[in-house]
């Protein structure tokens, strides 16, 4: 239970910069979407540019990150050496990226569709390069416990993003997607100088010999992690390749803008991730790991589903954030949100080969998940546009996602409560049906007044099943006492 506490107060802090960052950057949402008209596709194209560069950032970081938990835990091993050899790997990589895109930049422009804007790309290519580099000492910040650290350079990043944002759009009317990434640049290199002190502090050594069984672990990761940064983001690679260019930049744009809003449920997801990563490889040789394994899992879902139901049951007011030519698109958020929840529950279920040092299960999955989603934007964007995108994201995750479980619990099974889940889920999907045929002829207050019953209706369920009042941290000691004085 202490664990569980830990995990709880670590995705709170980590949950914090993740789940407010992004939320104070929902507010470059609205000033996007109204300052770059719909029909200009200066959205879509940064949406499709961004979908390139979260790619080139899984390649750069070579599944490093979750490969210095690893090795930094293991005995015998020091985690200065283990940083320093995994910084020297992603150090290198993301200069020799940097001089392939410099030295070849008109063929990769013309290839990408952007031949009379190489800025752009040059521009982007060096925030990835940047942000390569950033990842590795914010993962050992995290190995280290410092969480605090962690949210504040965070925060800093978001704070100079937005002002800047607001600054030249709003002040200055520079509305074209250049100063996008332009000021990206600007905040990203200005963050990287804040590690310049940490960085002095480490005893540098690389260790080749260490370095080899690194990479043997790492690489079958890297698979992994392309094919998931290819979950996300290929249907917006490919959406231009199979439309028209100019109906692509705009059904992109439309797209990229709603989805922001179901973001919540990957910032859960990345806030989860932070603080529970670290914790699983350190828990790893504990007796009870597999029972705190199965309860950390179903305390997910439970979360994830209640966040799914609020924005679902608040999106009369949620909507506002994007700007009016965008809503349209608002019908593929419970989808991609859905879609979310399964990639979460299948970033959980990854564990049970990152342990036994069986990462390449985790690379076939993720392919086969990959290679559904791909087949399903290719065969049906041409026809439904975006909304292909949505169901094929659901559908790659379910693939990789079931996979994963049913290998798993033949290799290292974990026993998850499957019948208290299942229930919880039931109840989701009926509230959510309920929310969305609401007759929308009905005032919105009322709709909100209704939808607020119903989630409270699955609040009550939790309290009720697994999160009792009494174990809660303030509430919980007046209900001792007034056991107390009751006996």
């Amino acid at each position: 239970m202490a664990n569980l506490k830990g995990l709880a107060k670590d995705t709170a802090i980590y949950g914090l910069s993740s789940i407010v960052g992004r939320f104070l950057n929902y507010l470059l949402v609205p000033l996007y979407t109204n300052y770059m008209p719909k029909d200009s596709g200066d959205y879509g194209v940064s949406v499709n540019i961004y979908a390139y560069t979260a790619l080139a950032l899984a390649v750069l970081t070579f599944g490093m990150e979750t490969t210095l938990f690893r090795f930094a835990n293991k005995e015998g091993e020091k985690p200065d050496t283990v940083f320093s050899t995994v910084m020297a790997v992603v150090g290198t990589l993301s200069v020799l990226f940097l001089a392939g895109v410099f030295g070849f930049i008109t063929p990769i422009s013309d290839a990408l569709g952007y031949t009379d804007h190489h800025e752009y790309l040059l521009m982007m290519a060096t925030v990835v390069a940047l942000d390569a580099i950033q990842a590795i000492p914010f993962s050992y910040l995290r190995f280290q416990k410092r969480p605090i650290k962690f949210a504040s350079l965070k925060f800093l990043f978001i704070f100079f993003n937005i002002a800047l944002n607001l600054f030249y759009f709003v002040v200055l009317g520079k509305t074209e997607v250049y100063y996008v990434f332009l000021i990206n640049l600007w905040c990203t290199g200005a963050i990287t100088f804040f590690f310049i002190p940490d960085l002095f502090k480490v005893k540098w050594q690389v260790d080749f010999s260490l370095l080899r069984r690194m990479l043997s672990y790492s690489w079958p990761i890297l698979v992994l992690s392309i094919a998931g940064i290819l979950n996300q983001t290929v249907d917006k690679i490919i959406f231009p390749l199979v439309c028209d260019e100019a109906d692509a930049k705009v059904q992109l744009g439309v797209y990229g803008a709603c989805v922001k809003v179901a973001m919540i449920m990957a910032m859960i997801t990345q806030a989860f991730r932070y603080a529970y990563e670290p914790i699983v490889f350190s828990k790893a040789k504990d007796k009870d790991s597999k029972e705190y394994y199965a309860v950390a899992m179903k305390y997910f879902i439970i979360f994830t589903l209640f966040a799914f139901l609020v924005v679902i049951g608040y999106m009369d007011i949620l909507k506002h954030i994007i700007g009016k030519g965008y809503r349209e698109g608002l019908i593929a958020v419970p989808i991609v949100m859905a879609a979310e929840i399964m990639m979460g529950i299948y970033f959980n279920l990854s564990f049970w080969y990152k342990l036994i040092d069986k990462t390449i299960w985790g690379a076939w999955f993720s392919l086969t998940g990959c290679a559904v989603l791909i087949a399903v934007n290719v065969i049906f964007i041409p026809k439904y546009g975006y909304m292909a995108c949505a169901w094929g994201g659901f559908a790659g995750y379910a693939t990789s996602m079931t996979l994963s479980y049913f290998v798993g619990q033949r290799i290292n099974p974990i026993q998850y409560d499957l019948k208290g889940i299942f229930i919880y889920t039931l109840l989701a999907v009926a509230l959510f049906v309920a929310m969305i045929f609401m007759p929308t002829s009905w005032p919105v207050w009322l709709r909100i007044l209704l939808n607020t019953l119903l989630i409270a209706l699955f609040v009550i369920e939790i309290i009720h099943k697994d999160l009792p009042l009494h174990s809660l941290p303030v509430i919980g000691k007046r209900f001792k006492k007034s056991d107390v004085g009751h006996k």
